[in-house]
């Protein structure tokens, strides 16, 4: 009986330390939790200041070299590693923790967009420049200021977590995700082709976007694909000029151009399995013609192709090659045709697996039930260069003011595109969240 009484009270003692253990565990953690949610609202002030400058000081695809400058001057105030001029302006900061481990990589996207803002910000911006031949303003009407602001505050609160962090983190501030000017190489695919994903090795990459769609406080996510591929293209439709008083003289590419627009959105409505997914084909610019009497010789158009699998995808670029050079045969006339012209991305694809574990990071952040598993959209992201050579895991960030509803809100790449500066913070703590989870745990 005493030996079956001190057996049986070894056990129990045993469950108790255990039991302590675990809740000492959780202590830890939470008191963790705190600490870093502290450390983020402290630099938040910092954070949204880094975020107005860059906004109202914009610069377009392979053009960021001030942005860049400021990224960089931020990493080395921080003690970390930095390589500049990567895909042109591209920086990436390396963060060795103190304990062996593997490599995580965050990204941000730099550049801004040919968009004259008309915000009444105090920080709207003025800037302007040329643009496919015409004197554009230049706006960071996609949110990608926030984005930078965002991946300078995680590098500022991991590098002060040095001595605790086991592995090493790389922050990857890219640019060009807009796409590149007409003959330049640059964005993510350019960065991958440089070895930005090697020396270190990186084992998971993560990215987000701020969208002005979803709630502030709110992260949506998809396993699997995510955004759709893109490319787009260019048609130039070559006729004959002639008097506009007298069109049988001549071959009219605008009556031509407007043709093949109208037929080709018979592409996606009809002639592809929409049950099975969505497309886009869109003619976003046509240009022909300095008179309205003249009849010009050429028209030209550019658009963009969206797609959410490849044999879709691959149909689409063989459809619009018939479409065009069919019609403008037929009416006298012929095409040139660029797909893709400067953009061609694949399809941002979530690793299942990665997603899965990295669930539970989010949910502790922002809690579960403003955590959203989405559709997948039509929107596309050149991140998905990274996520074909490593496992990616890309979501939203809720930017959305929560007294605005969904249908009031103004949508991305216009001049009206507004943001709630209150994310930012989220961002912070999700980004810093998920980089020592998926390194630490």
């Amino acid at each position: 009986m005493n030996r079956f009484i001190k057996k049986t009270t070894k056990i129990a003692g045993i469950f108790l330390i255990s039991a302590l253990s675990i809740t000492q565990l959780l202590d830890a953690n939470e008191l963790d939790a705190g600490k870093l949610k502290q450390q983020v609202k402290e630099i938040e002030p910092k954070v949204i200041k880094w975020r107005r400058h860059i906004h109202q000081n914009p610069e377009l695809s392979n053009r960021e070299f001030k942005t860049a400058a400021l990224v960089a001057k931020h990493l080395k105030s921080l003690g970390l590693t930095v390589q500049t001029d990567i895909a042109h302006t591209g920086v990436v900061g390396i963060l060795q923790g103190a304990l062996p481990g593997k490599v995580v990589a965050l990204r941000a996207d730099m550049d801004a967009l040919p968009v004259t803002e008309r915000t009444q910000l105090p920080f709207a911006s003025t800037q302007t420049t040329e643009y496919g031949g015409q004197t554009v303003g230049v706006m960071h009407a996609c949110g990608h200021d926030t984005h930078v602001a965002i991946l300078m505050g995680v590098a500022e609160i991991l590098s002060q977590r040095k001595s605790e962090i086991k592995g090493t983190i790389k922050f990857i501030f890219q640019p060009a995700e807009e796409g590149v000017p007409e003959g330049e190489e640059g964005g993510a695919e350019l960065m991958v082709k440089q070895g930005v994903l090697e020396s270190p090795k990186v084992d998971a990459i993560f990215g987000l976007h701020i969208s002005s769609q979803t709630p502030v406080g709110m992260i949506a996510y998809r396993p699997g694909g995510i955004m759709a591929s893109v490319d787009d293209f260019r048609i130039r439709v070559k006729g004959k000029q002639t008097h506009g008083s007298a069109p049988w003289s001549g071959t009219d590419p605008i009556v031509i151009s407007s043709q093949i627009i109208n037929a080709l959105q018979t592409i996606v409505s009809r002639q592809l399995k929409l049950t099975e997914n969505a497309a886009v084909v869109t003619v976003g610019s046509i240009h022909g013609g300095v008179r309205s009497n003249i009849i010009p010789e050429q028209v030209e158009m550019t658009g963009t192709i969206r797609a959410l699998n490849q044999p879709m995808r691959e149909q689409i670029h063989q459809k619009i090659q018939q479409i065009a050079t069919g019609i403008a045969e037929s009416m006298g006339a012929t095409v040139d045709i660029a797909l893709p012209m400067s953009s061609s991305y694949p399809v941002t694809y979530n690793n299942p697996e990665l997603v899965e574990m990295m669930l539970p990071s989010l949910n502790r952040t922002l809690g579960e039930q403003n955590i959203l598993l989405i559709d997948p959209i039509t929107g596309a992201e050149d991140f998905s260069f990274f996520a074909q050579k490593v496992p990616g895991f890309y979501f939203f960030l809720g930017g959305r003011p929560t007294d605005i509803y969904a249908d009031k809100v103004t949508t991305h790449h216009t001049p009206d595109f507004y943001i709630d500066e209150s994310a930012l913070q989220h961002g912070v703590l999700t980004l810093s969240n998920m980089a020592l989870d998926y390194l630490n745990n």
